[in-house]
């Protein structure tokens, strides 16, 4: 059996442009967290990098400021699951297809 290493570097190194392509794509993917019953929401891109939160006017409590701190942490917390989710099915087929090669650093 004849192990072909420079293709396999070579199969590993068009893995790694495809993996960058679809990191792009995910980047400019967007979801949406709410919390609240939608009174707060958050929109996430697929890096992570919040783009937008807004807040209902009814659910401001000057006196209670501690409840719409907890609101937009479950917001956030909720998007960041979502696009947890989105990554992992979008770059399983990649990550399952890559070889393991000690050193080649992926960052899947």
């Amino acid at each position: 059996m004849n192990f072909d290493f420079k293709a396999m570097l070579e199969q590993a190194k068009n893995m790694k442009e495809k993996l960058e392509s679809v990191k792009t794509e995910l980047k400019s993917k967007t979801v949406v967290g709410e919390s609240g019953a939608g009174m707060v929401s958050v929109t996430i891109n697929g890096a992570h990098e919040v783009i937008k939160i807004d807040i209902s006017n009814d659910i401001i409590n000057p006196n209670d400021p501690k409840m719409l701190q907890d609101l937009i942490v479950a917001a956030i917390n909720n998007a960041n699951d979502k696009i947890a989710e989105m990554n992992k099915t979008e770059m399983g087929e990649i990550s399952n297809m890559m070889p393991n090669i000690p050193g080649l650093n992926l960052d899947i």
